[in-house]
């Protein structure tokens, strides 16, 4: 459980080679003797980040994860949670995808729904179901800010964001009564490997500034953050400008 100071114990990283989730387990690193579990495909990126938390004195487990593969989710919940309860699990994956392939292509757009919607409330589910067994555990859902209003320029990776993030908002609502608790991150753009080439977008954050909100907001049993925090009133604005002026907007 996460103890006075709303540090866990353990911390199941599903996605965990990105970098967003590896910056989490480094502010943690304060808590020695975290049981980090690391769930991602095998190779030499899970090796490295394996070895890169280990440096820092956690206790790393690996665990191969397949985001599309729905029906080997809820084993792999169980695996994770075979070393103890799951103070903490970050839902971490994703793919941004080619925005024009993204509606052009029917196979393009079903593997980002897949990845981004499908995956994901997977996941949640059996996440779910091992928080009622415990009794407690917080589940982190990296949103984006994408999902918030649907643009053209990215409609298919915003729509299937608002999905997830629609799921994740009632999840904490079932949850609560079971001892549970979600928090749903909203991030602007952010520096990572995944936006590796792509023209940043005004307010663009790091993966350490996410990971500050992450930690700040699972010690401060918050729902929803946005980062940077200008980013909620940003798009608290944009969420009511009429579509035909939204379409002429440069976003």
């Amino acid at each position: 459980m996460l103890n006075a100071l709303g540090e866990p114990q353990s911390l199941l990283l599903l996605g965990g080679t990105s970098d967003i989730a590896l910056a989490v387990a480094e502010k943690y690193a304060a808590s020695r003797g975290l049981r980090v579990v690391l769930a991602a495909r095998p190779g030499p990126r899970r090796a490295d980040a394996a070895a890169r938390l280990a440096a820092l004195g956690h206790t790393v487990e690996e665990l191969d994860f397949e985001a599309t593969d729905t029906a080997s989710h809820p084993a792999l919940v169980a695996r994770a949670a075979a070393g103890g309860d799951l103070d903490v699990t970050l839902v971490a994956f994703g793919v941004l995808g080619d925005e024009e392939e993204a509606w052009r292509d029917h196979d393009a757009a079903v593997r980002l729904a897949e990845v981004n919607y499908v995956g994901p409330v997977s996941v949640g589910a059996a996440l779910a179901e091992q928080v009622q067994r415990q009794g407690h555990g917080v589940i982190v859902f990296l949103s984006s800010v994408a999902g918030e209003r649907v643009r053209r320029a990215n409609f298919a990776y915003g729509a299937s964001k608002a999905g997830a993030d629609g799921f994740y908002l009632g999840l904490g609502e079932a949850l609560r009564e079971h001892g549970g608790h979600v928090l749903v991150v909203r991030p602007g753009f952010v520096h990572t490997k995944m936006t590796q080439g792509r023209d940043a977008a005004p307010l663009s954050v790091g993966p350490e500034e996410v990971a500050d909100a992450v930690v700040a907001g699972v010690a401060a049993r918050k729902e929803l953050v946005w980062v940077p925090a200008t980013m909620r009133l940003v798009m608290s604005g944009l969420r009511h400008v009429p579509r035909p002026l939204f379409r002429r907007l440069p976003i």
